[in-house]
């Protein structure tokens, strides 16, 4: 049938594949004749009307063709149209296309105006929305590179994290620069290297996504095994785990789809090929859901400990809190809908990932940094000295003015 593709440009496709074949009988028919200097029969050569091929028959003879099977399009229906081959050509359908094959329950035009509004009200959100992280997260990782107090293994790890949601970011527009920057494209064909190579980079930016939302969990669970002990050793296993696995999937997916499917954009999620980006995505959700609940254990043995100062036990809960909110925030909607089709709940799907998701880098910015007591008492000590430093300067100019 059709290969993997989105429902809505299914139809596009089947209509392509069948006139191409039916083009090719009729080339063939042509060059067979043709050489032997053969007259045409006497009859209705092979044709294609548009939705079928109706192939040739002899004058008085008729031919029958069902409706065309494309799932979603078309209702199953067992009724035939036909053509009857007379001296002047082939007959019209009967009957016509429209009453044989009925189509499966659309919109009005009204519907179709209003999902073209939605939709583009929908990239004004999410555009709006990585926007608002962009600028929070480059921020962020302005403010952990500035004060020389705040380097360490855990605020780099926050870099790292911050620089994958970047590149999620950087990812959307990208592809929809290269995708939708020309209505008169159709997206249906479209098969460039540009296109490919954006949708390859958009899938390793949500994958690294994934796996430094990882990194963050399994950086907290050392912690709270190792207490507190060295951790720089880990740093460049993290740095593997965060950007080398995603990079080793995304090379796996783009030879699998040159060798066995290269067709389209690759941005179909239809394709039994998604499971080699999707499976590692999963299998990241899922070992955060286990740290997620070995950290709450953990957590609740060091807080009930009566071996823990106070101090330490406010150490646990700041640097368990923002993980805790992220870990079940991070996918729990994408393993819900991993258990159904890709076309189904296709509003949800889009609204979560698209406007809710748009807004996770600004979540992780305000969790990580600007709501970080360490973050804020070093912008506070830094933003006084250089209060005192204006003060002294001023005085000393007003002195130097007095005494001139």
């Amino acid at each position: 049938k059709v290969r993997a593709t989105h429902p809505d440009c299914s139809v596009i496709l089947y209509f392509q594949e069948q006139e191409a074949e039916c083009l090719e009988i009729i080339r063939s028919e042509r060059q067979t004749s043709a050489p032997l200097g053969r007259p045409q029969q006497q009859g209705c050569l092979t044709e294609w009307d548009g939705v079928s091929c109706w192939s040739a028959v002899p004058v008085g003879q008729s031919r029958a063709v069902a409706c065309p099977d494309i799932l979603h399009i078309f209702k199953k229906s067992e009724a035939l149209i036909r053509r009857n081959c007379t001296e002047s050509g082939w007959s019209l359908p009967s009957p016509p296309y429209y009453n044989a094959c009925e189509l499966e329950a659309i919109g009005s035009n009204n519907d179709t105006e209003a999902k073209a509004s939605y939709f583009v009200t929908m990239k004004v959100l999410y555009t709006c929305g990585y926007s608002t992280s962009l600028a929070a997260l480059f921020l962020a990782i302005g403010i952990f590179s500035c004060f020389r107090k705040l380097h360490c293994t855990r605020n780099s790890i926050h870099i790292h994290f911050f620089t994958s949601f970047i590149l999620r970011g950087a990812a959307v527009f990208i592809k929809d620069a290269v995708l939708f920057s020309d209505e008169s494209v159709d997206h249906c064909t479209m098969s460039t290297a540009n296109c490919k190579a954006a949708i390859a980079f958009f899938q390793y930016s949500v994958l690294a996504n994934f796996y430094w939302l990882l990194v963050e969990g399994m950086y907290l669970q050392t912690l709270l095994l190792l207490t507190f002990t060295s951790d720089k050793r880990y740093i460049w296993w993290y740095i593997l785990i965060g950007w080398g696995v995603p990079m080793l999937t995304v090379c796996v997916w783009v030879v699998t789809r040159v060798q066995y499917d290269n067709h389209g954009c690759w941005d179909d999620y239809t394709s039994l090929y998604w499971w080699v980006i999707k499976a590692p995505i999963l299998l990241a959700i899922f070992v955060n859901f286990l740290i997620f609940l070995n950290v709450t254990r953990m957590l609740a043995q060091k807080i009930r400990s009566p071996d823990i100062s106070k101090n330490y036990k406010q150490q646990y809960m700041r640097l368990t809190k923002s993980t805790l909110l992220l870990i079940p925030l991070f996918g729990v909607h994408y393993v819900v809908f991993a258990l159904f089709p890709e076309h189904i709940g296709v509003d949800a799907r889009l609204y979560f990932e698209l406007v809710l998701g748009s807004y996770q880098g600004f979540l992780v910015a305000l969790l990580y940094c600007f709501l970080n007591g360490e973050v804020q008492a070093e912008i506070k000590r830094n933003w006084g000295k250089w209060q005192s430093s204006m003060e002294s300067n001023v005085f000393n100019l007003a002195t130097q003015d007095f005494t001139a």
